[in-house]
């Protein structure tokens, strides 16, 4: 399938409220390139200081949001929402179209993401790849779509050595921001018989249900739902794990404890180093002990236990 790509520039004092705008005209989601706060985003998020050149001439007065139509959508209607209403907000704005091959954007990625293997008994597998050699490792197939979860990542890989560490023959798991599936779905790789994944966005649970089945597992046994973490847990596991950020962990802290069985263990990642220290405070102020730190590339995982 073909795409109209639309780019709209826009002051960056404009990117919020010209996002929120344009996120009305396309179900899925839009691309933004905001390059105002550069260097402080590369040391916060990436820890460098050493920055491509390419980038540093990057405009930072102006943002881009790029909008992907389907082909058969009508570019036309669009531009009019998005005329009308940027004016109707006072937003600056100038709109460029343009043509777009799907493979451009949604596949190239994938030759940038091999098999590989983690901790002493899990490998990674993407579905598109035919060869691969697994030894006697066990293997996680995996097609993460648009949800966050490949095992690339540090805190992703993080939360799978560690699962291999902890996660014995018939433990239960819960997975918090279950996003691809990839977690619950590598603890029941390891044994566990029973695995509940729970996530705010439904694409993340639709894609995650669809790679459980990809590894052969199914409701009841292996279960993802849409909703808040309080109305959709009803039950107590021996491995709690979330692989989020610091604010929602933070914001857990106080319940995630109801969700734990006597000696269960909660994994908690996607915590930069820089916030390390208040997540701590906020684990332990809630009744929590912090049975491990481990750290990757200024990345955190935290294996806790209740006191």
């Amino acid at each position: 399938m073909d795409y109209t790509e639309l780019k709209i520039f826009v002051p960056t004092k404009y990117t919020d409220e010209a996002s929120n705008i344009a996120i009305m005209t396309v179900p899925y989601g839009i691309y933004i390139e905001d390059y105002s706060q550069l260097e402080r985003e590369a040391w916060e998020i990436a820890h460098i200081d050493l920055i491509d050149e390419d980038l540093l001439k990057k405009n930072r007065e102006e943002s881009v949001i790029h909008i992907y139509l389907p082909e058969g959508n009508n570019p036309a209607e669009a531009i009019s929402f998005l005329s009308e209403r940027f004016e109707a907000e006072n937003i600056p704005f100038k709109l460029e179209t343009g043509e777009c091959k799907e493979d451009d954007w949604a596949n190239n990625w994938k030759k940038y993401f091999k098999p590989f293997p983690v901790g002493n008994r899990l490998f990674i597998r993407p579905i598109w790849v035919d060869e691969y050699d697994s030894g006697d490792r066990a293997v996680i197939n995996i097609e993460p779509g648009a949800a966050f979860g490949t095992g690339n990542h540090e805190t992703t890989r993080l939360c799978l050595e560690v699962l291999d560490e902890y996660v014995k023959k018939d433990d239960t798991i819960l997975d918090i921001g279950c996003g691809s599936g990839i977690l619950a779905i590598a603890g029941m790789l390891l044994g566990a018989k029973e695995g509940f994944g729970v996530d705010i966005d439904e694409v993340a649970v639709k894609t995650a249900k669809e790679n459980g089945k990809m590894n052969d597992f199914s409701e009841p046994e292996l279960t993802f739902v849409c909703g808040d973490l309080d109305d959709k847990v009803t039950k107590q596991y021996n491995v709690v794990v979330a692989n989020i950020v610091a604010d929602i962990i933070k914001l857990f802290s106080t319940r995630v404890g109801k969700y734990m069985l006597p000696d269960a263990k909660f994994i908690a990642s996607g915590i930069i180093d820089t916030r390390a220290d208040e997540v701590c405070e906020a684990l332990e102020s809630a009744g929590l002990k912090i049975l491990r730190r481990i750290e990757k590339n200024g990345w955190v995982c935290l294996v806790c236990e209740q006191e």
